[in-house]
């Protein structure tokens, strides 16, 4: 059962303060994804930032807080993920299961 207030579904959900987020968040060097909805066509979007819970995108609409994505990085296998936050044509995504290590430090260059 899930407890909450009555309003609090209908809450502006804002992106993370840095100081909240769980990793850290690093540019990415190959910034091509494509991402859909299970019920629409791929879109093109440009990988802004990431971290191995989630990333930033830019995006020409299509995809509404609380959709169910699929994400594919840099030729990566597909990705699922749920939007969290959308603000003008910036969307942050929060993945489902942490990303591996190996295509994270493939799209930043970063050890980790």
């Amino acid at each position: 059962m899930l407890m909450g207030y009555m309003t609090s579904q209908y809450r502006k959900v804002a992106p993370a303060r840095l100081e909240q987020r769980e990793a850290q968040r690093h540019p990415v060097l190959l910034g091509k994804a494509t991402v859909r909805n299970r019920s629409k066509p791929p879109l093109e979007a440009s990988l802004v930032d990431l971290s191995v819970y989630g990333c930033r995108v830019l995006i020409d609409g299509g995809i509404d807080v609380g959709d169910r994505i699929w994400l594919r990085l840099a030729g990566s296998q597909p990705i699922s993920a749920t939007a969290v936050w959308a603000e003008g044509n910036r969307l942050g995504c929060k993945f489902d299961e942490m990303l591996d290590r190996t295509l994270f430090r493939q799209l930043t260059l970063q050890t980790c």
